[in-house]
């Protein structure tokens, strides 16, 4: 798709992160750079996916210089709520500043992963999973995404089916997770947010 116009950076390694334990208890901050080292400390997170009214999900590249993952295609829109943000505001303040656009959301299901990244790091993170419906092009923020495209379910399935293309580990995850036990929100025309 379109080569990114707009470039704003709004995250730093030194925000604070909510650190949680398995029951998504408060256990207290730490910085994001530390949250991500070694095997990782469980941390708040979420993931968006954004679909439009054909049931085509919205994808998008990770910036090639991000630490982990840097270059790999991924859900719409993932990060992690800030020190006294709640869960909702960091997914429409992630949103915009990534995609350009607000979207109603719907709270889908919580999980907790980690998935090590060579030796530059790790996700360890108990993450709310939303999806949302977006119709148009998004602003993508080039310091964050280097591309984007909406891609079909099943064509999805077929390049997830495939380990050489590069997908991020939660992406994995969670899209299987969408399709086995939420297929309802995967339907072309359907509003997953209702």
């Amino acid at each position: 798709m379109a080569n990114p116009q707009r470039s704003e950076i709004v995250s730093d390694d030194s925000e604070l992160l909510i650190l949680v334990n398995s029951q998504d208890l408060e256990l207290g901050h730490l910085d994001k750079a530390a949250c991500h080292d070694n095997s990782g400390v469980l941390h708040r997170a979420f993931s968006l996916f954004v679909f439009n009214a054909s049931g085509e999900l919205l994808l998008q590249q990770r910036a090639s210089d991000k630490r982990l993952w840097g270059g790999y295609w991924s859900n719409s829109c993932c990060s992690h709520p800030r020190k006294g943000e709640s869960m909702q505001e960091a997914v429409s303040r992630r949103c915009q500043q990534e995609l350009g656009f607000s979207t109603p959301m719907q709270f889908v299901y919580k999980f907790e992963y980690h998935a090590k990244f060579d030796d530059k790091g790790s996700e360890r993170e108990l993450c709310s999973v939303f999806v949302g419906q977006f119709d148009g092009d998004p602003d993508v923020n080039a310091t964050e995404i280097s591309a984007w495209r909406w891609l079909a379910p099943e064509l999805l399935d077929r390049e997830l089916n495939d380990p050489a293309n590069l997908y991020t580990p939660w992406l994995r995850l969670e899209w299987k997770t969408l399709r086995e036990n939420y297929p309802a929100l995967i339907v072309p025309g359907a509003d997953p947010t209702r």
